[in-house]
């Protein structure tokens, strides 16, 4: 089988930088949007040593991978990404052949196989820790029930202090119902019924709902781009993934703000598959707010479940968001600093021979 430029760039398991002439960065591939946390798009045309650190006099390494047109190695030294501790790495910089200003850069590091090694792992504990969480919540929630149900007989005849006490009863054991019926919603997403669907529709039927419930306090500004083909999706599910995305922001801005729904189209976005081969994902809706941002310690884990940036959150949300978006074939990515915070969603196109578009409003 013969494989592709942009298959092997895919399926390069080291972080990856494609450089152009002026050091800026070009593109990247999956693993090295993994280890930077921030997607290619977002990157395309920022100054490398901007986004990237590393503890070594590099000024003059590319400039004589240019003019020499050979390899240059850069052993046992510092990188860091952002927020993040650095890991210790060797560098390897590569001329591009045809192309005398392009450099290809890649960071070799066990510590960094492993972290990746060790994503994967906590992506396996966490589908385990759901099953588990899943069982118990169908065992809790009848003697639940139970509870409150005694609860509501005794405050027939309770007036005062005790009154009090047993509303209190009933209030809490209806939150925790709530939360169990999450983790059950969680563990039993069906497959996802898919078909050509408007996903314009979809978003103006989850603004209006939104805009008449927990978002009534947010102004929800469109961006959309009109001539956007349709997308293979689960209208319900997708309606779920835009309600829980527009839950957490207007939850993050109790005294209001601005929310934008954007849709555009991007050609060059593709996602690596198990198989080696590539997905076309150029439709991209965004959800952007205005409010004060996700805490860099929970950034790189939000989609993972049980993890939340606000007291008394459950973590399963934008659990559920990732899952259904990774079962329709996509892909989700967060860009989050104080005063704006994207979630970024791309999604295939339905295909030439689907049936005609079905209404979803």
């Amino acid at each position: 089988m013969r494989l592709d430029a942009e298959t092997l760039w895919a399926s390069l398991p080291l972080p990856a930088f494609l450089v152009d002439g002026g050091d800026r960065i070009e593109s990247i591939n999956p693993a090295a949007e993994q280890f930077m946390n921030a997607s290619a798009r977002s990157l395309a045309g920022q100054p490398l040593w901007d986004r990237l650190m590393v503890d070594a006099p590099l000024d003059g390494a590319f400039a004589r991978v240019r003019e020499n047109r050979a390899m240059l190695y850069v052993n046992d030294v510092d990188v860091t990404a952002g927020d993040r501790p650095p890991f210790h790495c060797s560098l390897q910089i590569a001329p591009v052949a045809d192309d005398p200003g392009r450099v290809l850069l890649t960071l070799t590091s066990h510590e960094i196989a492993d972290r990746l090694e060790r994503s994967h792992s906590v992506k396996a504990a966490a589908k385990a820790a759901i099953g588990m969480a899943e069982m118990l919540a169908h065992e809790i929630k009848n003697p639940l029930a139970g509870i409150a149900g005694a609860a509501q007989l005794l405050s027939m005849s309770l007036k005062g202090a005790d009154l009090e006490m047993t509303d209190l009863i009933v209030e809490e054991t209806r939150r925790i119902v709530k939360l169990l019926e999450q983790v059950e919603q969680f563990g039993n997403l069906r497959p996802p019924e898919r078909r050509a669907v408007n996903i314009h529709d979809v978003l103006d039927r989850t603004r209006r709902s939104a805009l008449v419930g927990f978002a009534a306090h947010m102004t929800i500004v469109e961006e959309y781009d009109p001539s956007l083909p349709p997308t293979w999706a689960d209208p319900d599910q997708l309606q779920q993934v835009f309600l829980n995305l527009l839950k957490n922001a207007a939850e993050a801005s109790p005294g209001g703000g601005t929310i934008r729904l954007r849709t555009f189209y991007d050609l060059s976005l593709r996602l690596r598959r198990s198989d080696g081969g590539g997905l076309a994902l150029p439709l991209i809706v965004e959800v952007v707010d205005d409010g004060p941002g996700i805490p860099p310690a929970i950034a790189g884990h939000i989609f993972e479940p049980f993890v939340s940036g606000r007291e008394n959150g459950t973590g399963l949300g934008l659990a559920l968001v990732s899952k259904i978006v990774s079962e329709h074939e996509g892909w989700i990515g967060l860009e989050s600093v104080p005063g704006r915070t994207t979630f970024r969603i791309s999604l295939p196109v339905a295909p030439k021979d689907a049936a005609e578009i079905e209404e979803t409003a």
